[in-house]
């Protein structure tokens, strides 16, 4: 447990620099190992439907569109659908293609009564290269964790 802690105490450390609305951030490996760790803990990807089937998934996590395919309009059941899947006082960490997204659902989540959530940095696909191309500079699948096609 002490792992623990230490983990979600470097993720609320940044939050707290970065003045975030929300518990902490984590980064891929940081996140996976909260997960590995606290069996409760939900990992929640936001990404989109597509996203999912042509890019890939991660094994056990619970996915909620937070914007819906095609269109990219904000899905209005996400929060509906959300507390249906995710109990209130769950450690909630909050994944996407790189991070943005997700951001934007952990802070609707803490304003609407869920104290735990973290949003992953980097997301499933990390940062764009100076290729302009995702998938090369961090994130979920970059860092070798857990995921299918």
């Amino acid at each position: 447990m002490e792992k623990l802690s230490e983990l979600l105490s470097a993720a609320r450390k940044r939050a707290k620099e970065s003045k975030l609305p929300y518990s902490g951030a984590l980064t891929p490996e940081e996140a996976h190992e909260v997960w590995r760790l606290m069996p409760g803990a939900k990992l929640v990807d936001v990404r989109t439907q597509a996203e999912w089937d042509w890019v890939g998934r991660i094994p056990g996590s619970i996915e909620i569109e937070w914007m819906e395919y095609p269109g990219n309009a904000l899905n209005p059941d996400f929060l509906r659908n959300f507390r249906q899947k995710v109990p209130m006082d769950a450690l909630v960490m909050l994944l996407c293609r790189s991070g943005v997204r997700s951001h934007k659902a952990a802070c609707l989540l803490s304003g609407s009564g869920y104290s735990e959530c973290f949003n992953v940095l980097e997301g499933f696909e990390g940062n764009v290269d100076e290729n302009g191309q995702r998938g090369r500079s961090g994130g979920w699948r970059k860092a070798g964790l857990p995921w299918k096609s």
